[in-house]
C-alpha cells in the first residue's frame, strides 16, 4: 500500500484516505440516480424514455469507476470521476430536444469529445492552458469553485430559492431541518476539530432521516442490478452502429456545422471544467505542488502527476460513451473529500469499490439524503473560499476578471462560463492598459474560442 500509493510522502495515513474516499462518494452519490433520471427523460417528466434509463445507471456507474480507478492508479491523486451535470442536461435539453438529434447520435457526439480531449492532453495542449491562467485569476476560481460548491449544497436542497424574488426558503419541512441539523454538527465537530467531521455528519443526518421516516430503504423507487445488465446491451457500443457514428456526419451543409459546433461546445465545457477543479483543489492542498507544475514544463510522457491526471480525465469521457453515457468529467466534489485529508490515488480506490458496491445496493445508496451531502457542500465551499484572500480586490485590474472567476461561477451555474467570462474581461482590461505582453499567447487564443462558442451558441 506505501509503495503503491506513497502514503508517508504525502502525509496521511490509511485511515485517512479511506475517511475522505467515503467523504467524496457520499458528497457525489447523487449522480447514480441523477444522471438515468436526467438521460432518460424522467426529470423532464418526458412522455417518452429517451435513453434506457437501467442502461445509463449501469453506464453512470462503469464510467464513474473506470475513470476514478484510473485517477487513483495512475495519477495517484484523490480526484473522483463520474458523468458531469450540467453536460448531461447540454445532452438532453440542448443536443437531443432542442437540435432533435437522437441520443445514439448525442453519445456518438461524446466519444468524439472524448477523442479531442485525449489529443489535447497528449499534446500538452492541456497542461500548456493551465499554466497561462494568471495566478490571480488561479486563486479566483480556487475560491469560486469553493462557492460554487456551496451554492450547489444550498440549492440542491432547496434552502435557497430561484422564483421571481430569490430568497431564502421558509424553514417548515422535515428536508430542510434535517439540512440545518447536519450543519450544524459539521460546524461543531469541526470547530472542536473532531476528525472525519464532515462523514460523521453525512452518517448521522442519514440515521436521523431513516428513523423520522424522511427516507426509506426498501428499494421502491430503483431498478434492479439485473434489470440494469439487461438494458446495458440498448446503449454499450451503439456509437459504432449505423444509428451512431454512421449518421453523425451524413446531414452534410449546416448539419456538419452544428454537429462540429456541439462537439467543440461538449469539449470546453469538459475541458475548462476539469482545469477549474484541479486549479482550485490541487494547488490550495499541495496535491499539485510549484515543483510539480515546473517539471510539468518540461516533461514529455506522463511524468508529473498533473500530466497523468489530465490524462486520466481525458479517456474517462470516451470511455464512458461507449458504455452509454454522457461526458464524465473530474467531480468538484472530489474537494469534499480532500478537505478531510485525501492526498493519494486510496482515496480514489475507496470511491471505486463504493461505486462498484452502489450498482447491488442502489436502494440503499440512493436513499441518501440530499439534507445529509448538502452541509458538507456548503462548508468544504467555506474551507476553499480562502483562496480569495490572495487576490488585490483594491486593484480593479486584478479584482473585475477575478469577480467573474470566482463569483460568477455560482451565479452562472457553470465552472466554465466563469472562467470564460474571466479570460475575456482579463484581456479587456489588459488591452485598455495596453498591457498586450502580460496576457499569455494562450489566453488569447482560449478567449477568442469562449467568445466564438457564445457566439455560436446564439446563432445556432
Amino acid at each position: 500500500m506505501e509503495k503503491l500509493f506513497k502514503l508517508k510522502e504525502n502525509k496521511t495515513t490509511f485511515g485517512t484516505e479511506v475517511i475522505a474516499g467515503l467523504t467524496t462518494f457520499f458528497a457525489m452519490a447523487y449522480i447514480i440516480i441523477v444522471n438515468p433520471n436526467i438521460l432518460s427523460g424522467r426529470a423532464a417528466e418526458l412522455p417518452f424514455e429517451l435513453v434506457p434509463w437501467g442502461a445509463v445507471f449501469l453506464a453512470t456507474i462503469i464510467s464513474a469507476v473506470i475513470g476514478t480507478l484510473v485517477m487513483g492508479l495512475f495519477a495517484n491523486v484523490p480526484y473522483a470521476q463520474a458523468p458531469g451535470m450540467g453536460l448531461n442536461a447540454f445532452f438532453v435539453y440542448t443536443v437531443c430536444l432542442g437540435l432533435n438529434y437522437s441520443w445514439q447520435q448525442a453519445l456518438s457526439m461524446v466519444f468524439v469529445c472524448g477523442i479531442i480531449n485525449i489529443l489535447i492532453t497528449v499534446t500538452r495542449i492541456r497542461k500548456y492552458i493551465i499554466k497561462s491562467i494568471p495566478r490571480a485569476l488561479q486563486h479566483a476560481i480556487s475560491g469560486g469553485i469553493g462557492l460554487f460548491i456551496a451554492y450547489i449544497g444550498f440549492l440542491n436542497i432547496g434552502f435557497v430559492q430561484l422564483g421571481a424574488v430569490p430568497s431564502m426558503a421558509t424553514i417548515n419541512t422535515p428536508e430542510l431541518l434535517l439540512f440545518l441539523f447536519g450543519l450544524l454538527l459539521i460546524i461543531i465537530l469541526l470547530t472542536l476539530k473532531v476528525k472525519g467531521a464532515i462523514l460523521i455528519s453525512i452518517l448521522a443526518t442519514t440515521i436521523l432521516a431513516a428513523i423520522t421516516g424522511v427516507v426509506s430503504f426498501d428499494g421502491a423507487n430503483t431498478i434492479s442490478f439485473a434489470e440494469s445488465a439487461k438494458a446495458l446491451p440498448q446503449t454499450f457500443g451503439v456509437i459504432f452502429t449505423k444509428a451512431g457514428l454512421g449518421s453523425l456526419f451524413t446531414g452534410g451543409g449546416r448539419s456538419v456545422v452544428i454537429v462540429l459546433v456541439t462537439i467543440f461546445s461538449f469539449s470546453l465545457s469538459d475541458t475548462f471544467d476539469t482545469i477549474g477543479t484541479f486549479i482550485g483543489t490541487g494547488r490550495r492542498s499541495g496535491i499539485f505542488s510549484e515543483a510539480d507544475e515546473k517539471a510539468m514544463e518540461t516533461s514529455v510522457g506522463f511524468k508529473t502527476k498533473m500530466d497523468k491526471a489530465l490524462f486520466a480525465d481525458a479517456i474517462a469521457t470516451s470511455v464512458g460513451a461507449i458504455f452509454g453515457t454522457s461526458n464524465t468529467t473530474t467531480y468538484v466534489e472530489s474537494a469534499a473529500g480532500i478537505e478531510v485529508g485525501g492526498r493519494t490515488g486510496l482515496t480514489s480506490v475507496v470511491v471505486s469499490v463504493l461505486f462498484i458496491i452502489s450498482a447491488f445496493a442502489a436502494s440503499f445508496i440512493s436513499a441518501i439524503p440530499t439534507a445529509a451531502t448538502a452541509p458538507a457542500l456548503v462548508v468544504v465551499g467555506i474551507m476553499m473560499a480562502s483562496s480569495f484572500i490572495d487576490v488585490k480586490w483594491t486593484d480593479m485590474d486584478e479584482a473585475i476578471p477575478a469577480f467573474f472567476a470566482g463569483v460568477f461561477m455560482a451565479f452562472s451555474y457553470s465552472i466554465t462560463t466563469g472562467i470564460a467570462t474571466s479570460f475575456i474581461l482579463y484581456c479587456i482590461v489588459k488591452i485598455c492598459k495596453k498591457k498586450f505582453k502580460d496576457v499569455h499567447p494562450i489566453m488569447w487564443v482560449c478567449t477568442a474560442l469562449f467568445i466564438l462558442n457564445f457566439i455560436l451558441q446564439a446563432v445556432i
